[in-house]
């Protein structure tokens, strides 16, 4: 009976240790992934830098709400975007949570899914932008 109750300790304790590492491992690659999206985009902030000084003078004189003005201001939305959400992350999660795959609180853990959700919308508002103005400036070659 003994040996029964300390088999069954022990794997209800195995059990449980490994539930744990499974909960810390699904959060470090759910970091790894948020960052992998953010180092997809954030090379692009050079391009967002050429394009919208590609369009400022056409902007300058067509005017603002010219498709020119409006396609520079997406650029401009865009890379004010990626700046707001590194900030935003850097505030919320410290380097090793976010580098070494430190373990997340469980609030934490619901501030990443929000922060997911946020870089997602990042990279669409990134890769949009620049879509629409290298479309503009190729269509009034």
């Amino acid at each position: 009976m003994k040996k029964t109750t300390l088999l069954l300790a022990s794997a209800c304790l195995m059990l449980f240790f490994s539930c744990k590492e499974e909960k810390k491992e699904e959060g470090t690659s759910q970091m790894q992934n948020v960052m992998a999206i953010h180092d997809e985009v954030m090379p692009k902030m050079g391009e967002i830098g050429k394009l919208v000084g590609q369009l400022k003078p056409m902007a300058d004189s067509l005017g603002m709400d010219s498709p020119e003005g409006k396609a520079m201001r997406d650029l401009q939305d865009a890379n004010k975007s990626m700046m707001d959400w590194m900030q935003g992350i850097g505030k919320r999660f410290d380097a090793d949570e976010i580098m070494k795959g430190k373990a997340l609180t469980e609030e934490k853990q619901k501030w990443l899914d929000e922060e997911e959700e946020k870089v997602k919308v990042v990279k669409e508002k990134i890769n949009t932008s620049i879509a629409n103005a290298r479309a503009l400036l190729d269509s009034g070659k």
